[in-house]
């Protein structure tokens, strides 16, 4: 047993830590690897994070008032009840930081017993009482400066009539507290379902709020991870598809346009930074038709949102929770493929029939390249539980819809028609959202350069991309003036969905020798003749083929970019059956271009020739 274990007093255990922290730290300031966290809530997220925990040698232990709950497959487990302020105290003796993975916890509690015991609660009490009381995150955000819905508590019938006369129909009724999943929110078509979705919200004495309903787009999502010294690193956005309000799909990047997704980070990081403590957020958010985005919400702690990280990121949502409040340096956000998807696992039926159909879905996604299940060995199966989630990693978007629809074809198809509506909005254009990659742009090839004196030569490889309908970027990354950014392009070329990378240089023709030596991709280099230059691009060929073995570099002729272009679509091709099809139809107009300019000169001077 460690001896942060050892310890049964709190004293004792800040004690044994402290000898502890000289022998087993892996940062400065953070708690050594002996210390345990405590988590309240054992459910799937508790499970998820404990098998994270393991991989890390963090001891980790939970709260939870069902014997044998999901988190106990890999951490200890006090049964008791979240919300018991006596077992809260007690279970806070034990630990060396206290956390949760589920916001409906009782938040005086954890405040009083972190206080008592010398715990650090991560994220912060008055973060969780926040979160806890929709109404008051509401406020709490929009006097932040975070956009939100228009909203307003209703009381009483007065107060309701004025809500529903303000904000017109539909509208949204939400319960204050405990809601989540759907749970909570009652759609007001009209003025008579008022009376019935207070009544299902359970009377006005519960606490209600009415809020303006948001005609969006599409629902994006971004989870955003904070260290006790307050370093925060965002995540990919994501698209959500909600089924019966709970998350259904997930897709990683999410098909937005750049900006869209720069913007949609800026809102989740702004959310998060006038909430306090360490830890995960999941920040949910509305993109309506003009473009502008609304908060929806966020969640304290890991997210349905943020599962696809497990395997479509370096480091995954739980890993990174776990570093968060144990003070450690945070993991890497980034995608590790072109795209990533999430299918959720919800029970179709109760018992066997569920079973059944379960087990059904997860002998699909085994005979699927790229797809991994996780089931969450909860007790017992009824109709819209969740019971585990699927996730798909692929090279490119297209790639990744594909797998989906394997598994549910009507999955695949929501993220198609919320592009679509995106496309009516204006907000999405033709090529975006269709396209494979994490860029955000969708590029599949990546056409980089040492000057812009090299575009006209290199605009041949765009204008041959374009002509297949092949998403490209085209960018200037020199290898001499801006090193640092060669570096971070080359690196990072396959995450962001990058398929291939053509690379012209003249002079020294550094470029693409060098990018290849960073890139697991394809690095095809074009030789150009710089202005002025006296040996006619020869020095930019012979630098390109000269590489050392183990970095290839393929190479065209001086100056032709458009074969490079070619040879892109090529490599392409071979796991692309449709641009296979266009690349042998372009191969058969070249073949009649030829005969017909054959025929002609056979023609002019005496006759065709016989083969």
């Amino acid at each position: 047993m460690q001896p942060a274990e050892a310890a049964i007093e709190h004293g004792s255990r800040t004690t044994a830590v402290a000898a502890d922290r000289h022998v087993t730290a892996v940062s400065d300031a953070g708690l050594p690897r002996t210390a345990v966290v405590g988590v309240l809530g054992g459910g799937q997220l508790g499970r998820m994070m404990a098998l994270a925990a393991a991989n890390m040698g963090v001891a980790v232990k939970f709260l939870d008032p069902q014997e044998d709950a999901p988190a106990a497959v890999a951490a200890d487990q006090t049964v008791g009840h979240f919300r018991d302020a006596a077992a809260i105290s007690g279970f806070a003796t034990g630990c060396d930081v206290l956390t949760v993975e589920i916001e409906h916890i009782d938040a005086d509690a954890m405040e009083a017993a972190g206080k008592a015991s010398g715990v650090d609660v991560e994220p912060t009490p008055f973060t969780l009482r926040t979160i806890q009381d929709k109404f008051l995150q509401k406020q709490h955000f929009e006097a932040a400066g975070v956009p939100v819905a228009p909203y307003a508590e209703v009381a009483d019938e007065a107060s309701l009539q004025a809500a529903a006369a303000s904000f017109g129909f539909p509208l949204m009724l939400k319960s204050k507290r405990l809601a989540y999943d759907g749970r909570g929110n009652f759609v007001v078509r009209t003025l008579d379902d008022l009376a019935s979705g207070v009544a299902a919200l359970g009377g006005f004495s519960h606490g209600l709020y009415a809020e303006q309903w948001a005609p969006f787009v599409k629902e994006l999502a971004v989870m955003v991870v904070r260290s006790r010294d307050g370093t925060v690193k965002s995540y990919p956005v994501v698209e959500t598809i909600h089924k019966d309000n709970i998350c259904h799909v997930t897709e990683a990047p999410a098909g937005v346009p750049a900006a869209l997704q720069a913007k949609a980070t800026a809102v989740a990081e702004k959310a998060v930074a006038c909430l306090n403590g360490a830890g995960i957020f999941g920040v949910e958010m509305f993109l309506l038709p003009d473009g502008s985005l609304l908060l929806n919400e966020v969640a304290p702690r890991p997210h349905n949102s943020g599962h696809y990280t497990m395997d479509g990121c370096v480091t995954s949502q739980f890993e990174n929770h776990l570093r968060a409040v144990l003070g450690w340096p945070l993991g890497d956000t980034s995608l590790n493929c072109g795209s990533s998807l999430m299918l959720n696992m919800l029970g179709e039926a109760d018992d066997g029939e569920g079973v059944r159909i379960a087990h059904d879905l997860m002998a699909k996604a085994y005979k699927t390249p790229g797809a991994s299940v996780h089931w969450y060995d909860k007790a017992g199966m009824r109709k819209g539980r969740k019971i585990g989630h699927i996730n798909i990693v692929a090279g490119s978007r297209e790639e990744g819809r594909q797998k989906l629809a394997v598994l549910d074809p009507a999955a695949a198809d929501s993220l198609r028609r919320s592009d679509e509506a995106a496309r009516r909005a204006g907000v999405l254009t033709a090529a975006a959202g269709s396209s494979s990659g994490g860029s955000g742009s969708g590029a599949k090839v990546g056409i980089i350069m040492g000057s812009d004196s090299d575009l006209p030569t290199m605009k041949a490889a765009e204008d041959v991309l374009r002509e297949f309908g092949v998403p490209c970027e085209l960018s200037i990354v020199s290898a001499h003036r801006t090193p640092e950014r060669m570096m971070d392009y080359a690196r990072s070329a396959h995450k962001r969905g990058l398929q291939v990378i053509i690379a012209g240089a003249g002079g020294a023709a550094h470029l693409p020798g060098m990018v290849a030596a960073m890139t697991p991709l394809p690095v095809i280099g074009v030789p150009v003749k710089p202005a002025g230059a006296y040996l006619d691009g020869m020095d930019a060929l012979l630098s390109i083929v000269q590489m050392p073995k183990g970095v290839p570099v393929a190479t065209v002729a001086i100056g032709n970019a458009a074969n490079a272009g070619l040879l892109a679509v090529r490599i392409l091709a071979g796991t692309d059956a449709a641009l296979l099809q266009q690349m042998l139809a372009y191969q058969d107009g070249m073949r009649e271009m030829v005969l017909g300019k054959a025929a002609k000169v056979e023609a002019e001077r005496g006759g065709a020739i016989q083969l």
